[in-house]
């Protein structure tokens, strides 16, 4: 960073809190591939959409096996689900961590203590919800996103990202969270790509 950095941006790295889950679902749709060069106002709309698309999803039951790793950190993962077959993995040494983050930052009004871990499969649940149920086609239709017109006939296109956030934003609702997990996620990235940190 360097001395010409704007001050919001120096107190956002000191304190991602300052930046809204909204923004941070933005952030997040902006950083993925296809979305070069949009509209930063469209990427804010389709976050709101998917953020509240999330936070209404009725609760979701997981049949998924779980599996325990230790290798999330290497791996820059918390949790990650897999349909064949139907598992989540659980990356231990990246829930401890961000554990001490919450507690380090002083957010553990926002995420109690084994609320990370219940966030992380639920997160994983909605993942397989939309995966293979009928959610994934409301969730493009709430989106508006018309890739195709042919007179009266509109198909909804896919957002990339736009799971990710609903996900997030479900995870914040069921499990009671003062703030997404996606605030969690940015101070994670950040502790794990700075500068002199050894895995």
């Amino acid at each position: 960073m360097t001395t010409s950095e704007p001050a919001s941006k120096v107190a956002e790295l000191r304190d991602p809190a300052s930046v809204d889950d909204v923004e941070w679902a933005a952030r997040l749709l902006a950083a993925t591939p296809t979305h070069e060069g949009r509209d930063p106002e469209l990427l804010r709309q389709w976050a709101r959409t998917a953020d509240e698309f999330g936070s209404r999803l009725a609760p979701v039951r997981s049949t998924a096996r779980v599996i325990e790793r230790y290798d999330g950190l290497e791996r820059m993962l918390l949790a990650r689900y897999t349909s064949r077959p139907p598992t989540v993995e659980l990356y231990t040494d990246t829930l401890a961590l961000a554990e001490e983050l919450v507690d380090a930052r002083g957010w553990r009004a926002w995420y109690p203590p084994g609320s990370v871990r219940a966030a992380a499969l639920a997160h994983e649940a909605v993942h397989a919800h939309l995966h293979h149920g009928p959610a994934r086609g409301a969730l493009r239709q709430a989106l508006g996103h018309t890739v195709l017109r042919l007179g009266r006939l509109r198909v909804a296109g896919h957002v990339a990202g736009a799971e990710e956030v609903a996900a997030h934003s479900y995870a914040r609702t069921v499990c009671g969270l003062g703030r997404s997990p996606l605030l969690l996620t940015a101070a994670l990235r950040a502790a794990l790509t700075r500068p002199g940190r050894e895995n």
